[in-house]
């Protein structure tokens, strides 16, 4: 049964699988771990903060994926529901905790992450485990990397995929590369490129594709690199720069919107929700370079308010935030 969210939207739904976790934030920016006085607890996890993304700006969104069978756990479906994602994907493990993740702010609002997962309970997921009705049931299927690293994951990752692609819905992937949680940079490239050719919207950041090409290039042929036969968008996102983006007919770039950031933590999960909830419904948007620019605007804009508060989830927009950024009203 597809699912609904308590808006009553009836758009196309969107379905994310992977990982959602606790982030512990510092309390003061530019400062190490160690020297945090204290920690803001901030629900996490990049397939969830693009679920949670789409619900805001007024989408049908569901999550896939395994939380520990304990508070954080109890509170983060908690979390999806009062978002209005469907959680009818998502599994317990009585035997392992949700993962947590701590947050290091730098003075700019960049992040480094340590994370606690020795398993948690999302690297458990098992395929017998897959709600495949829900999954079967999305017009668009979203993931990113992290659920690759390890089994059982990695197969109900692949199963998940192959289910919703039989079904026809679009395949999205954001890498979403977080290096400390592979073995190696080797094995991380290797397995983010494994499933490539499978994706049809693909997104990195600046820093995935000097990763992923190997080299320091951030320009049109290092992009184009990536390009595969099965893709119909591939975008760069470029931080304050705003992005690129690529089709097999033109290729462009969007600017960004100028706000006082904070903290950079989901902001390209809001920009990946927004354009996701754009063309879930109209994916010939993808085709019309001139309705494509407009989405990415507003895609944009929906990351640069992201940036302005502390946390992922608590700072994803509202359609009317969007709109006070795009009309120009917004005050830093």
């Amino acid at each position: 049964m597809a699912a609904t969210n308590n808006s009553g939207s009836s758009n196309g739904l969107i379905v994310s699988f992977g990982e959602m976790l606790i982030d512990f934030v510092p309390t003061v920016s530019g400062v190490s771990l160690a020297e945090a006085p204290g920690f803001i607890k901030a629900p996490g996890g990049a397939p969830a903060n693009v679920a949670i993304a789409v619900t805001r700006l007024g989408g049908n969104a569901a999550f896939v994926g395994k939380l520990g069978d304990d508070e954080f756990g109890q509170m983060l479906a908690g979390i999806l529901r009062e978002n209005g994602v469907s959680a009818e994907g998502v599994n317990f493990d009585k035997n392992a905790r949700t993962a947590l993740a701590f947050v290091t702010l730098r003075a700019d609002g960049e992040r480094e992450f340590m994370f606690y997962r020795n398993p948690s309970a999302d690297m458990l997921l098992t395929p017998d485990e897959l709600n495949l009705d829900l999954i079967r049931s999305a017009k668009v299927f979203h993931y990113g990397s992290i659920s690759l690293i390890v089994e059982p994951c990695r197969s109900a990752h692949l199963k998940a995929m192959e289910v919703a692609k039989a079904a026809g819905a679009l395949l999205s992937y954001d890498p979403n590369l977080r290096l400390p949680l592979w073995s190696s940079a080797e094995e991380a490239r290797k397995q983010i490129l494994s499933i490539w050719n499978q994706a049809e919207v693909i997104k990195v950041s600046d820093e995935e594709l000097q990763f992923l090409t190997q080299n320091d290039n951030i320009d049109d042929e290092s992009a184009m690199s990536l390009w595969h036969d099965n893709l119909k968008l591939l975008l760069v996102t470029l931080g304050d720069k705003g992005c690129r983006y690529y089709t097999k007919n033109f290729r462009g770039a969007v600017d960004a919107y100028r706000v006082k950031t904070v903290d950079t933590t989901g902001a390209g999960d809001s920009f990946v929700g927004a354009l996701l909830y754009k063309i879930v419904d109209d994916q010939a948007i993808i085709e019309d370079e001139s309705r494509l620019k407009e989405v990415l605007k507003y895609a944009c804009a929906c990351g640069a308010i992201t940036t302005t508060k502390k946390g992922a989830i608590p700072a994803l927009p509202t359609p009317s935030q969007v709109l006070t950024v795009l009309n120009g009203t917004a005050t830093e």
